[in-house]
């Protein structure tokens, strides 16, 4: 089977009367692809940038973004309000998420032992998914907001290439850690955002911060707040799909 990596040069390539079947992109930029008189049967699409700013998706020559984020708001009651501006809003948009994510635990607790550490299609398990929330607060509170200088708890699971983007890995834990400490981890790093919501004035969010992945580029703490809901979602969405996964084999 061809396997195609990060340094291949295929952009501009033209496949045609090409037999993809089962082909599988991961990570892969598609920005700007055209594909005419394509089979697309049971074709599935996954990619959390679909909502930036001017994107849309055209099938048979209709944008179906609009449909697609109205339906992901249905499944996710609370999803809508994660670009929230005001204190508020944005403190009722967490009460969203940490009543999602508390159902969601709950079901992968009530699942067969080891369930939580199952991987589907090599994505990361749920555990996994718990510790780069960790990571994900730690970056983006902890490190960009709050400017702590070593925001990192050790349980937390950064993605491939973090060192790239200046962040120290050798804090992390390596293995596979108990789950009553993933969840305790988890638990600190959601009541942080709590207390932070709590107090937080409209001037404090209009403040700026370094990015965390590119210094030399500022975000507002309102900004930040905002890939913390993203993350949130983007994640609880996957770890959902996953779980639903692992219940459909074992049935």
């Amino acid at each position: 089977m061809a396997t195609f990596g990060r340094d291949d040069e295929l952009r501009g390539a033209r496949f045609t009367d090409a037999d993809l079947r089962g082909a599988r992109f991961a990570g892969a930029d598609l920005s700007g692809a055209v594909m005419r008189g394509v089979e697309l049967r049971g074709v599935e699409l996954d990619s959390p940038w679909l909502f930036e700013d001017g994107n849309v998706l055209l099938v048979n020559g209709v944008d179906v973004l609009p449909f697609v984020e109205a339906e992901l708001n249905r499944r996710f009651p609370g999803r809508a309000a994660r670009q929230a501006e005001d204190p508020d809003g944005l403190r009722a948009a967490w009460t969203a998420v940490e009543g999602a994510w508390a159902a969601t635990v709950a079901r992968a607790a009530a699942l067969p032992d080891g369930t939580v550490d199952e991987a589907v299609d090599g994505e990361w398990s749920f555990a996994q998914t718990l510790r780069h929330l960790v990571v994900a607060t730690d970056i983006w509170l902890g490190k960009a907001i709050l400017r702590v200088e070593q925001p990192f708890h050790p349980i937390g699971l950064l993605y491939s290439g973090a060192e790239q983007d200046g962040h120290d890995t050798s804090v992390f834990t390596a293995g596979t850690p108990p789950f009553a400490e993933v969840l305790e981890a988890r638990a600190g790093r959601v009541a942080m955002v709590r207390d932070f919501l709590d107090g937080v004035t409209a001037d404090e969010l209009a403040a700026t911060r370094h990015n965390p992945h590119a210094p030399e580029r500022e975000k507002t703490v309102r900004s930040c707040l905002h890939v913390i809901l993203e993350e949130e979602w983007e994640h609880h969405r996957y770890a959902v799909r996953d779980l639903d996964a692992i219940e459909a084999r074992a049935s």
